[in-house]
C-alpha cells in the first residue's frame, strides 16, 4: 500500500490499516535501516504526564515546591 507525504510532512494511513489496529491515537515512531516503523501506543493522559516529569527529572518535591511558590503573593516568591 502507498501513503503519500504532504507538504507538511503528514501521512494518511490507509483505512484498512487503521481498521486493523482499532482506535489508536498515538504511535511510537522509529527509523531502522531506512524504514519508518510505527508502533501503536495506548497511553493514558496521566501516563503521558508521568513520562514527561521523568524526562525532565522532576520529583514530587519539585512539584510541591513549585506549587507552594506559585501560591505565594508575587512579592514573596523565591526566584
Amino acid at each position: 500500500m502507498l501513503a503519500k507525504m504532504t507538504a507538511k510532512n503528514q501521512l494518511t494511513l490507509p483505512k484498512s490499516v487503521t481498521n486493523a489496529l482499532g482506535e489508536v491515537e498515538y504511535f511510537d515512531v522509529q527509523t531502522r535501516d531506512g524504514q519508518i516503523i510505527l508502533t501503536p501506543v495506548r497511553i493514558q493522559r496521566a501516563d503521558a504526564v508521568r513520562a514527561k516529569l521523568a524526562e525532565l527529572d522532576l520529583t514530587e518535591q519539585d512539584i510541591a515546591d513549585a506549587v507552594a511558590s506559585a501560591r505565594q503573593p508575587e512579592g514573596k516568591r523565591k526566584k
